[in-house]
């Protein structure tokens, strides 16, 4: 996003957010580490911009790295333009109620720990199980 216009971190949280139609919004604590390491390989610039912000650029090193991986950078922009594709807007209550039970019970789980591999093979299984049953349904 900086290869497309120079930006301050605030400002690329706030981008990658509508990118992604709300379903994600990156952390300051994912961003300006980010922006660290770009600037520690000499992939962007800070410089002062409004309100004394660091508004970053891309570098030439930066846009030699974009060129050299383009195939990737596409993929990606590619993913998050199709996240507003799924809007919560045209998904029913009782899909969405069992979407959000779901990551629940799943991060519920994860948190206990002690996840040997028969535990996880039975997880998989389940939720291998739901996405068939999903997918029959239409």
């Amino acid at each position: 996003m900086i290869g497309e216009q120079p930006r301050h971190g605030y400002e690329l949280m706030k981008t990658i957010e509508a990118r992604m139609a709300g379903s994600y919004s990156p952390s300051p604590g994912v961003i300006y580490p980010t922006l660290a390491w770009l600037e520690d390989v000499g992939y962007a610039l800070p410089s002062i911009g409004d309100g004394n912000r660091k508004c970053y650029r891309i570098t030439p090193a930066g846009e030699a790295f974009l060129t050299a991986n383009r195939f990737a950078v596409d993929a990606l922009l590619a993913r998050l333009s199709d996240a507003d594709g799924g809007t919560r807007e045209d998904v029913s209550d009782p899909v969405i109620r069992g979407m959000e039970n779901l990551k629940m019970a799943l991060r519920l789980r994860m948190r206990r720990g002690n996840l040997d591999g028969d535990a996880a093979a039975a997880i998989a299984k389940a939720l291998d199980t739901a996405a068939l049953e999903i997918e029959r349904s239409y």
